[in-house]
């Protein structure tokens, strides 16, 4: 048995990697591209400067993604002997804490200008020799952002489902789900536009509370990831059939009376151990336990470092269900 194997993708999953960092990068420039042109036509608007904020963290994720991917894959070492498989899920745990923190700034900051009645001074701009309301030409701008930002979602979510990447999923809703915060920004707009003051303060803390909504999600879903949370499925609480799929195929080797399974998601590897109660008289334990290893991880493309341990009886067959 090799101890401290490092973790490979398998060759039809490699491209979709490589494609997934691609798309990160190509994220990072249109945000860029998408943050300057909502700075230069932001001016008084508190919608836009939310907008703005969280169009400038959105860039967060994918830089976070691509330097995890860098580091993830690498060999374990003396020091890390179980790999760096979690790299993923502690780079994005810090840009979901960012996100969920600078969203409650930002909903803060909406709720006071709201309590004190302060009115947005939107006032005109001049294009092409033609005087217009700057409104206008910010509703375009976040227009042209929500465009982009779906567009990048549904890059990713393919991605994200065979690549098993929960972090690529959660950044691809990110970017979907900026419909409504663009939307409610230039809702806000149009509501200032026919006198109503409170409009754009009102849409400021609508893509607050989105804000928080999204990063909250993504901390508490990275935070069940470090803690050794048993594989769920992807955008879902409920937990995998895999444990059981790998428990009842190890229940079914000739010499294995019972077997139970405990599995942990490490990023996108899930490795664990698999606990059998050897048949009486069975002989050549550590070749059996060895071979089954070997066997067994061939169930799902994503299992790796499994442990095939032999014991006298079992209490359950894995642990209460939450």
């Amino acid at each position: 048995m090799s101890v401290g194997r490092p973790f490979a993708l398998p060759p039809e999953l490699k491209p979709d990697l490589a494609r997934a960092r691609w798309i990160a990068w190509r994220s990072i420039v249109l945000l860029g591209i998408g943050s300057v042109v909502l700075a230069l036509t932001m001016g008084q608007s508190e919608a836009m400067k939310t907008a703005w904020v969280t169009e400038v963290l959105s860039m967060l994720p994918p830089a976070a993604y691509l330097v995890a991917t860098r580091i993830e894959l690498r060999p374990p070492t003396e020091r890390f002997p179980f790999g760096y498989f979690r790299a993923i899920s502690i780079s994005y745990l810090v840009a979901a804490c960012a996100l969920t923190l600078i969203g409650a700034w930002l909903l803060w900051d909406a709720a006071t200008k709201l309590i004190g009645q302060q009115r947005p001074p939107i006032g005109s701009m001049v294009l092409f020799g033609r005087q217009l309301w700057a409104g206008w030409i910010m509703m375009a701008a976040l227009a042209a952002s929500m465009f982009m930002g779906m567009m990048l979602g549904r890059m990713k979510d393919p991605l994200a489902d065979r690549l098993h990447d929960k972090a690529l999923k959660a950044e691809a809703e990110m970017n979907r789900d900026e419909w409504m915060s663009e939307g409610a920004a230039i809702l806000g707009l149009l509501l200032v536009a026919f006198g109503f003051w409170w409009g754009d303060a009102a849409a400021a803390a609508f893509i607050s509370l989105e804000v928080i909504r999204d990063g909250w999600h993504n901390v508490r879903q990275v935070v069940g990831d470090l803690m050794d949370e048993a594989p769920s499925i992807m955008e879902r609480h409920d937990l995998e059939p895999l444990p059981k799929r790998l428990a009842a195929a190890a229940g079914r080797l000739e010499w294995v009376n019972r077997a139970a399974v405990r599995l942990r998601e490490q990023g996108r590897v899930l490795s664990g151990e698999i606990f059998v109660v050897p048949k009486p008289g069975t002989e050549d334990l550590v070749r059996r336990t060895e071979s089954a290893a070997e066997e067994l991880g061939k169930l799902d493309w994503r299992l790796h470092g499994l442990v095939v341990t032999p014991v006298s009886r079992l209490e359950s067959d894995g642990p209460p269900r939450s």
